[in-house]
């Protein structure tokens, strides 16, 4: 009885040992991305406002795909070292020639927080995709050095009607900038006095459903029309980020700004208050100024004072030097994103 089993067994085994060995594995058919085969110009570009208008031609090599089907080519571009974790899409194609705006190409640098005209490395790749289901190949990466001029660019706006401006939609100067052109804006309110009490408007007037409230006063924006105001109830410099994809805000505590120094009343231990102007959306003083020098602070601490250091306005900054005592208009402006400046005017 134990030899039939053993021959039973033997049996059924014939089929799977001979299926082995007559079973082949099926070819694997490698993907190969596409590449910037001619970095438009050489490893170089140069941008000018006097081309803007210029279609720069970026030679890609064809991708291949273990499918047959229609491919689109679209070039990505980021800050070297960026890893492409931001990556923007300068245009598509479905030949190996993408186009690209030298304009659309330079704001996309600003926006970046390039430095006009200074060349910068930048990184490229293409992003291979086809009408099948299969997910998009990358090629490897190029690294040009690019120049971008110096431009006003516009950004995306979310406007910020208030009492603390005149419920105006349409100032725009208080708004929040989309500076990576996505629907996250940031930027500064100045709500000095009033009811505190503000919105947020997609457009700069009031359109039903693009304006927003807050009703639960939870961070989360409504857009009924009944929705509640939103209001703060401590004054000063607000940084505000608004996140237009989740629905969501936030608020920074306020700073109330003014300036400091033996060229002020106050001398080096009290700040002397700022205004505000609503329809600029600065702060700004006119006061009388010593011989001497002063700074800009808020809160009554130094952790909050900004000062000229390399053409730029940063926190524990150099002295700004009064040099003939006088009457002076002096303004604190939060407009530029990423940018704060200054001006003193003798009157």
């Amino acid at each position: 009885m134990k030899k039939i089993k053993q021959i039973t067994w033997a049996l059924a085994l014939l089929p799977v040992l001979w299926s082995c060995e007559k079973y082949e594995m099926p070819p694997i058919i490698e993907q190969t991305g596409s590449q910037v085969a001619d970095p438009a110009n050489g490893s170089a570009l140069v941008l000018s406002a006097d081309n803007s208008e210029e279609l720069i031609v970026f030679s890609v090599t064809m991708a291949e795909f273990a499918k047959v089907g229609e491919v689109t080519y679209s070039l990505e571009m980021d800050l070297a070292g960026a890893n492409f974790e931001d990556a923007v899409e300068l245009g598509t194609s479905k030949t190996n020639l993408i186009e690209v705006q030298t304009e659309a190409l330079n704001d996309e640098l600003i926006a970046k927080g390039l430095i006009v005209n200074q060349a910068a490395e930048v990184e490229f790749r293409v992003k291979s995709s086809i009408n099948q289901p299969l997910s998009p190949i990358y090629g490897e990466t190029v690294v040009l050095s690019v120049t971008p001029y110096d431009t006003f660019v516009a950004f995306p706006l979310l406007y910020v009607p208030g009492d603390y401006q005149g419920w105006n939609p349409g100032n725009l100067n208080t708004t929040l900038k989309s500076v990576a052109f996505n629907k996250t804006f940031t930027g500064f309110i100045h709500i000095l006095g009033g009811s505190g009490e503000f919105k947020f408007n997609e457009e700069p007037d009031w359109v039903d459903g693009k304006n927003y409230g807050d009703t639960g006063a939870d961070g989360k924006l409504d857009a009924e029309a009944d929705a509640a105001n939103i209001k703060v109830t401590k004054f000063g410099t607000i940084e505000v980020t608004v996140d237009l994809a989740t629905k969501t805000y936030t608020l920074s505590d306020p700073k109330l700004w003014g300036i400091i120094g033996d060229a002020t009343v106050g001398g080096w231990d009290v700040e002397t208050p700022m205004n505000f102007n609503k329809d600029l959306n600065i702060l700004t003083i006119t006061t009388d100024l010593k011989k001497g020098a002063f700074k800009f602070r808020a809160n009554q601490s130094w952790d909050f004072n900004l000062g000229p250091k390399d053409g730029a306005m940063v926190k524990d900054g150099d002295n700004i030097i009064v040099a003939e005592a006088g009457n002076y208009t002096v303004t604190l402006n939060f407009n530029v994103p990423g940018e704060v400046s200054y001006t003193m005017t003798k009157n």
